[in-house]
């Protein structure tokens, strides 16, 4: 089952934000401190902890400039996830996104995740619009 977030407005181009959400450099900045320990990342990998789960992380699998970056778990990780930043150009300055996340678990854990889930996608895109670009 795939869970949606809402749809945000950035202005700024889809170029500028592309290059953002496509380094997982960038990345650990839009996640509460509070909730990951020890990030490591790579442009391209990330990995780190989550309290109460353990050591998991991330991968960029697919990016279509300026459109789409694609993400998954990591082999080792305890739960597995695939997460997609859409981004839609509206003008030159203008940039929609959406994102979109995957989880592979059984549908009693589903139930008891998804209002979560729902959150952190909507957290993201939330973070995401707020920040400023040079």
């Amino acid at each position: 089952m795939k869970i949606e977030s809402k749809i945000g407005k950035i202005a700024y181009s889809d170029e500028k934000i592309y290059n953002f959400v496509s380094d997982f450099h960038n990345i650990k900045n839009l996640i509460p401190s509070d909730t990951v320990k020890n990030w490591e990342s790579t442009n391209d990998e990330c990995s780190f902890e989550l309290e109460g789960l353990g050591k998991t992380g991330m991968k960029i699998v697919e990016k279509e400039p300026y459109k789409l970056v694609k993400i998954s778990s990591i082999e080792t990780s305890p739960f597995k996830f695939f997460l997609w930043i859409q981004l839609k150009k509206i003008t030159d300055e203008e940039t929609e996104i959406k994102i979109t996340i995957e989880p592979d678990i059984n549908p009693m854990m589903l139930v008891m995740v998804k209002s979560r889930l729902h959150q952190f996608v909507d957290m993201l895109v939330d973070q995401i619009s707020k920040l400023t670009f040079q």
